[in-house]
């Protein structure tokens, strides 16, 4: 059974994401403050008008505040402001001297008193209204003590105007938040534009559509896709002067140790024992270091492709005929649907190495599967059901040369090139004991790009 490829793998915020997180935080901030500073400072300044109005009533009242002979308090005029004289009005004032009290006549027949039900004490009006109050006491030239005067004003209106502020504020407030958040994801999404462009230039370089990066870019940008096609030419440079190198040492090597092999079996058994195993040495060397020249990858780097079921079959299909004797059945379980990021030529020669031993060590069965992990690696695992290898000695079988057993032809070599071509694509290659008994090599490699579930 296939395993779906988990959604569970962390994935690092967008830039735009975090440009827009940054900004939404910023913004809330700033919105928040305004929320709640605005109203507070439009409160002060109410306050102080109103404190301001009720200077100039304290004014006029102690400018004409007077007593009769018998020491009554005395306003003859009335106050410039009509509200004081407006019942109910809310604006109110008081004078006191002793029991002697004068008070204004938008009091009508009540007084200014103060409510200690609270926790602070607040003076109420004629309709038991909160007030802002102010005041101040005098002493008149014929009076002995001092005259206490209070002017109060109802809290309501300005509570009610705070109110209308702060909800036509938050309005303002909500529509600019948006309004801001609008403009900054456009020019977070417009400023993000060049970037866009190099990932869909990315994709194609995977996919083999081009073979560097041909679009303009800001100069922020330019010296990376300038630093990136120089780095592909590069390395595909020395790619194709590597494989010709190698292609040339191969047949230039071919014919003399060809001639070495013939001369030395035309000598005396004893001269052939004694040269054999140096020729074998040379030939393992070579074999090795070609090997090390095809671990240099695909001439296009990030396009690399290829279907392991398929292969896989192909490579089963000619190890069944040169093991027809062994009768092994192999059983490919891969998905049709998986393509790894691994050229094909290096694919065959590493799954080649191990579906090889799989056949030489196997007594009847082989399967091949795959484990998924996460961030795109799969396991393509090659079980048998032989003797396997001790625990051990699993980790001496992948170093170069080594022979477990030496009654089986070969070189020693397949294990390690298939570990180091694994490592050159970023994979590993994992020695264990697998479920049927024997030994199980896992490989794990990067799943192409287009890969973006598996069934």
């Amino acid at each position: 059974m296939q395993n779906k490829h988990t959604d569970g793998a962390k994935k690092q915020l967008s830039l735009k994401s975090r440009f827009l997180w940054a900004a939404t935080l910023w913004v809330s901030i700033m919105v928040v403050a305004a929320g709640y500073l605005i109203p507070s400072l439009v409160k002060n300044y109410l306050v102080e008008s109103t404190q301001e109005q009720m200077r100039l009533a304290l004014d006029e009242i102690t400018a004409n505040l007077r007593t009769d002979p018998k020491g009554h308090l005395l306003l003859p005029t009335r106050l410039s402001d009509p509200r004081y004289s407006q019942p109910y009005s809310g604006y109110y004032w008081s004078a006191s001297l002793d029991k002697d009290q004068l008070r204004s006549r938008s009091l009508w027949d009540k007084t200014l008193h103060t409510d200690d039900s609270d926790l602070k004490p607040v003076v109420k009006g004629a309709r038991n209204e909160p007030l802002l109050t102010l005041s101040r006491t005098i002493y008149l030239p014929n009076v002995s003590h001092g005259i206490h005067i209070t002017v109060g004003i109802d809290q309501a209106p300005m509570q009610s105007t705070i109110q209308q502020i702060m909800g036509q504020l938050w309005t303002i407030l909500g529509l600019l938040f948006f309004g801001i958040l609008l403009f900054i994801s456009i020019q977070v999404s417009w400023s993000l534009l060049p970037l866009k462009r190099m990932q869909r230039e990315l994709a194609a370089l995977r996919n083999g559509d081009q073979s560097c990066l041909n679009n303009r870019y800001p100069q922020e940008v330019s010296p990376l896709a300038d630093d990136l096609n120089a780095l592909l030419f590069h390395y595909q440079e020395l790619l194709e002067r590597a494989r010709n190198q190698s292609g040339n040492l191969s047949h230039a090597l071919k014919t003399p140790l060809s001639v070495l092999k013939n001369d030395v079996a035309q000598l005396s058994p004893a001269d052939r024992e004694r040269l054999s195993e140096p020729l074998a040495q040379i030939q393992s060397q070579i074999d090795y270091h070609l090997g090390r020249a095809r671990m240099a990858g695909s001439s296009n780097i990030l396009s690399v492709k290829t279907d392991p079921s398929e292969r896989i079959d192909a490579i089963a299909m000619a190890f069944d005929k040169v093991y027809a004797e062994r009768d092994i059945t192999l059983v490919n379980e891969l998905d049709s649907d998986l393509h790894i990021a691994v050229e094909g030529s290096d694919f065959d020669e590493m799954i080649g190495n191990l579906l090889e031993n799989a056949y030489k060590w196997s007594t009847s069965l082989i399967r091949v599967y795959t484990e998924l992990e996460q961030d795109g690696w799969v396991n393509l695992c090659i079980e048998d059901n032989g003797t396997g290898i001790a625990p051990e000695l699993m980790n001496q079988a992948l170093q170069r040369g080594v022979r477990l057993d030496e009654t089986t032809p070969g070189t020693g070599l397949g294990l390690n090139i298939v570990s180091e071509m694994a490592h050159s694509y970023r994979g590993k290659l994992i020695l264990e004991r697998g479920s049927l008994g024997g030994l199980k090599a896992s490989l794990r490699v990067k799943i192409a790009a287009s890969n973006t579930s598996l069934g």
